[in-house]
């Protein structure tokens, strides 16, 4: 129990707590102590995964709670605990989730998000295009390289929706480089309804794109989406109700 007494007093850095309860001889007063630090420890961790929640700009929350892995292809090696346990991140890992529309990607990249966020890491959620939209207004107003800074302490960030629409020229590259920073520094996730040769229509530029994908694949792990959209099936579902 004294072990347990100290760990929370670690936790909490609490650098005198033990001693004097030491001091008391008093188990009761001991079982009190760790009850009322164990309580302050669960609710500092609380606070803190909610500032985090809402810093990320998740769109929803989303959980692994009922997920299905039917219809997704690992890498070998790879697994959906080995997913779930983070490791990837841990080494500054990719993971990049393609496949069609509809198909749980971004339930997948939200959820790992959420994760991540429960053991303390920090995670920025964007859409590709408003991402994009910003590196061109944080540029215009001379503020980039402030903004590349904030995005630089990231631990993971999203990209959802890579294909969905393309760049202008100044976007590709402004996206290209906030990819570069990442590189061996960062995890990144990227859902896409594109295969990789398709990537040239939306950054245009080939020899960009090209670099592009170099990055991301080199240390990634890609997982394959198949099957028809959930989206379309429940829809259908409820008509047929």
């Amino acid at each position: 129990m004294a072990m347990e007494l100290a760990d929370l007093c670690r936790q909490l850095r609490l650098a005198h707590v033990v001693d004097y309860v030491s001091l008391q001889q008093n188990e009761q007063l001991r079982s009190l102590a760790e009850q009322l630090l164990a309580a302050e420890l669960d609710g500092r961790r609380r606070a803190k995964l909610g500032k985090l929640v809402q810093q990320a700009g998740f769109p929803h929350i989303k959980t692994f709670e009922g997920y299905v892995y039917d219809h997704i292809s690992f890498p070998q090696g790879s697994s959906p605990e080995q997913l779930r346990s983070l490791e990837w991140l841990e080494r500054k890992e990719n993971l990049l989730l393609m496949g069609a529309v509809g198909t749980g990607k971004t339930h997948m990249a939200i959820a790992l998000g959420v994760e991540a966020c429960r053991r303390g890491k920090a995670v920025q959620f964007y859409r590709a295009s408003d991402l994009v939209a910003v590196l061109q207004e944080k540029f215009v107003a001379g503020t980039l390289s402030r903004f590349r800074e904030k995005l630089r302490k990231v631990d993971l960030l999203i990209l959802d929706e890579v294909g969905y629409v393309p760049f202008s020229q100044t976007g590709s590259e402004l996206l290209f480089n906030v990819i570069a920073d990442c590189y061996e520094q960062q995890s990144v996730i990227v859902t896409s309804n594109l295969e990789f040769g398709q990537w040239t229509s939306v950054f245009g530029d080939t020899k960009l794109t090209s670099a592009l994908v170099d990055r991301l694949v080199h240390h990634a792990h890609i997982l394959s989406f198949t099957g028809e959209s959930f989206r379309f099936k429940q829809a259908m579902e409820r008509i047929l109700l």
